[in-house]
């Protein structure tokens, strides 16, 4: 469906590079292919501003809470709609609607339980025109407070290959002839990195030439995963490589993509993995079971270190199966996570807001 140009403000509080700040950039670059109006208000010293800047779109800046708070009620209204990004910022686009006078649309992107706030959650998200949840996982939180979030997923985009930088990063780090087991996720608790290396340590005791790549950056459970890996002994078999810019281009160079993670709404690096026809191992946390649906990869509970390492193990010693399972979720992942689907899809959203005013 065409809809009039709409003046549309993307709102992301976020210091770094993640799934989510993805995700805003390409709403906006998309919507604006569409031929609406898109500008951002980000973080100053977020990777977004810079990133957003760089694809000539107009950003504006803030550095706290109370600032975007006050930037939206100084300029909110210059827009149709203003869509929230992050949940740090919904109360106070809430808060400021006294001076905008604008509808909101909030992207929950965590499938995190709701804290002890609960009546101050439930008063966000019922003062927003419209809740949108990343997948059923993020929804359920809503659902349960008698709210009805729209689900829309997120996209996943068509990667630039780039083959020099993969056999660059094998060289630099001298794994030439060897397989490799990859993930990208911050050092974080949620992300349970202690519970892949435990994984790892029973999959490299099967096999000699087989590594872990472990991309992200630097979390709370930095200093726990450094014991754990010296503890086991991994120290020459896994890698903490850190934080790497469109680390997706570097997926090519494994055999296996994992992802550990307790808590995850939908689990964009596990489609990024698919996309770049990498068979993939997760556990089940959040939506990460309805990514992996139908086939599209090897599921285990959270926490289950041995589940872990014998689907790793399954898909090393089987390649061919792994071969077929990795085709098979592309094929799907191009169907389902089309970029311009949900920039369309959330343009329908704006309409629908706006058509009740």
């Amino acid at each position: 469906m065409a809809h009039p140009p709409m003046r549309i403000l993307q709102i992301n509080t976020e210091h770094g590079w993640r799934g989510g700040e993805r995700q805003t950039l390409l709403t906006a670059l998309n919507q604006r292919k569409l031929g609406h109006q898109v500008e951002l208000l980000v973080h100053s010293k977020g990777e977004l501003a810079k990133k957003a800047r760089e694809h000539g779109l107009t950003v504006h800046l803030a550095r706290s809470g109370a600032g975007f708070g006050a930037w939206l009620a100084l300029h909110g209204r210059r827009y149709d709609v203003l869509h929230a990004q992050t949940a740090k910022v919904v109360a106070w686009a809430v808060l400021s609607k006294i001076f905008h006078h604008r509808p909101i649309v909030f992207s929950r992107r965590t499938s995190f339980p709701v804290g002890s706030n609960k009546w101050a959650t439930h008063w966000k998200w019922q003062n927003v025109d419209q809740l949108v949840a990343i997948s059923d996982a993020a929804a359920a939180a809503p659902r349960a407070m008698g709210l009805q979030p729209i689900v829309i997923q997120s996209a996943v985009p068509a990667v630039t290959p780039a083959p020099e930088r993969v056999q660059a990063f094998v060289t630099q780090y001298e794994l030439e002839g060897l397989r490799l087991v990859g993930t990208a996720s911050a050092l974080s608790p949620e992300k349970d990195p202690i519970t892949l290396i435990r994984a790892a340590a029973i999959v490299c005791a099967q096999f000699d030439d087989v590594r872990f790549v472990h991309w992200g950056a630097p979390g709370q459970a930095s200093a726990v995963a450094h014991v754990c890996i010296e503890d086991l002994g991994l120290q020459d078999r896994y890698l903490l490589a850190g934080f790497t810019t469109a680390v997706e281009q570097l997926y090519p160079a494994l055999s296996v993509f994992v992802m550990a993670s307790k808590f995850e709404a939908l689990g964009s690096s596990v489609l990024d993995a698919m996309m770049q026809h990498v068979p993939v191992v997760s556990t089940d946390a959040g939506g990460l079971k309805e990514t992996l649906s139908n086939g599209r990869g090897l599921l285990g509970g959270v926490g289950d270190v041995e589940a872990m390492a014998l689907s790793i193990i399954q898909l090393l010693d089987h390649p061919q199966q792994a071969r077929a399972m990795a085709e098979h979720a592309y094929a799907e992942v191009i169907a389902e996570y089309d970029v311009e689907r949900m920039a369309r899809r959330y343009l329908n959203v704006y309409a629908s807001v706006l058509s009740r005013r």
